[in-house]
């Protein structure tokens, strides 16, 4: 079986980053996302990060502004990704490669952290690609959307429209990468930040509704109860570790 990413999805993501108009909306969303990478990763310092699926390079370049690492290498599947990261001229960036979905042109061991932020929900074959990331680092941080909620059968052409093809809670993530041999060492949860929900709401009208839902989230993710304050959050996060274990099924 071939487990490069299928031509569908390669020929879709080639063209997603060539589009202007949405450059500012992914850099508003990398704040949250690299926001959420120094939160997990408090008290830790990497000298090598890599990014696997570095999209336009709005976290890398995130990721540079905040001195997060000395140096930082990315790996992305669209060309139109490579060419704009590659337009950013990142400072700390020292190589950007083109890759399968799959297998990274790296050396076991290479790095001090793996990134795999908003990629996972799009990936077919997922654990293959954990794996792929367990060899690649004793550390990682992976991040998803909460996407899941009762009746998401019934949006299929919606979250499609996204190439999101895996949907996870809280504890489908831990279990996914707990059965694959991951420690982790913190896992957490989160809205978007206030200016992602009132981004591109233009009239008076939608600003009072995006403001209504960012602080009715704020307090229904803040409650006694885990179960109901995952029904509201937008973001988990996970902060590995690599182990020897592998998938081990009795």
């Amino acid at each position: 079986m071939k487990s490069n990413i299928a031509q569908e999805l390669k020929d879709s993501y080639d063209a997603q980053y060539k589009d202007p108009h949405i450059k500012k909306w992914r850099e508003l969303g990398a704040k949250n996302k690299v926001q959420n990478i120094i939160n997990i990763t408090q008290g830790h310092s990497f000298d090598k990060v890599l990014e696997v699926g570095s999209g336009d390079g709005s976290i890398l370049q995130e990721l540079s502004r905040q001195n997060f690492a000395q140096e930082l290498y990315s790996v992305e599947i669209s060309q139109s990704g490579i060419e704009a990261i590659q337009s950013r001229n990142i400072p700390q960036l020292k190589s950007v490669q083109l890759f399968d979905g799959y297998k990274v042109p790296f050396e076991d061991h290479s790095f001090d952290l793996v990134i795999l932020t908003h990629v996972l929900e799009h990936v077919e074959f997922e654990r293959l690609l954990l794996r792929e990331l367990k060899r690649l680092a004793k550390r990682q941080v992976i991040e998803v959307p909460k996407d899941y909620r009762f009746g998401v059968d019934k949006k299929l052409k919606h979250f499609l429209a996204y190439g999101h093809i895996n949907m996870y809670t809280p504890s489908s993530l831990r279990f996914l990468v707990k059965s694959e041999g991951f420690r982790i060492l913190k896992n957490s949860t989160a809205i978007y930040s206030k200016d992602v929900y009132t981004s591109n709401k233009r009239s008076f009208a939608q600003k009072l509704k995006a403001n209504m839902v960012y602080l009715a989230k704020q307090a229904l993710t803040h409650t006694p109860s885990v179960a109901f304050n995952h029904r509201y959050i937008d973001t988990i996060t996970l902060f590995t570790e690599s182990s020897e274990q592998g998938l081990d099924i009795m």
